[in-house]
């Protein structure tokens, strides 16, 4: 079997090769040699400022109000016991969203009642809601919930009573 320059195959594969080779010992100059931060003449995936770093915490009902999203910051809202960072979503959990009144609060009750009613909250002061006379389809709603959350936000901390210590 002898190599033949006259089959169309071989000389398309000989031209890529050679273009290989090309690539290898002269490398364009005109790919930059850093990535770019902003739009200018291309399409760039990188972020203008990266997001902080957040940091798994321990909540209590009093120092997660802080996270409603009221001061134009973070938004959190816990779902038995697990507190997520919605703030992607404050369309949805911010101050005017349809959600909002979840946001720095412990939803528990109201997702599993699917009810977006202020007495579905407990009050800041009082201890966490035991959620003990929750229905199976109540509790599968709540479920429901939690995986969807965990799946679209972060889980950031978790939510225990005002008087325990916290991390």
């Amino acid at each position: 079997m002898s190599f033949s320059l006259s089959h169309p195959v071989n000389t398309a594969l000989l031209l890529y090769v050679l273009y290989l080779l090309q690539r290898i010992i002269l490398p364009s100059t005109a790919i930059p040699r850093k990535a770019p931060t902003e739009f200018k003449a291309s399409y760039s995936w990188m972020p203008r400022a990266h997001a902080p770093a957040l940091l798994f915490t321990t909540y209590t009902p009093q120092t997660l109000t802080k996270f409603s999203g009221s001061d134009g910051g973070r938004i959190l809202l816990a779902i038995a016991g697990t507190v997520f960072d919605v703030t992607a979503g404050r369309g949805f959990y911010g101050p005017e969203g349809m959600y909002g009144n979840f946001a720095g609060r412990d939803a528990s009750r109201g997702m599993a009642k699917q009810s977006f009613d202020l007495d579905m909250l407990t009050p800041i002061d009082q201890p966490l809601d035991k959620l003990e006379d929750l229905t199976p389809d109540e509790i599968e709603n709540m479920k429901g919930w939690i995986e969807h959350f965990t799946n679209k936000y972060i889980i950031c901390g978790r939510l225990v009573e005002n008087d325990a210590a916290t991390l």
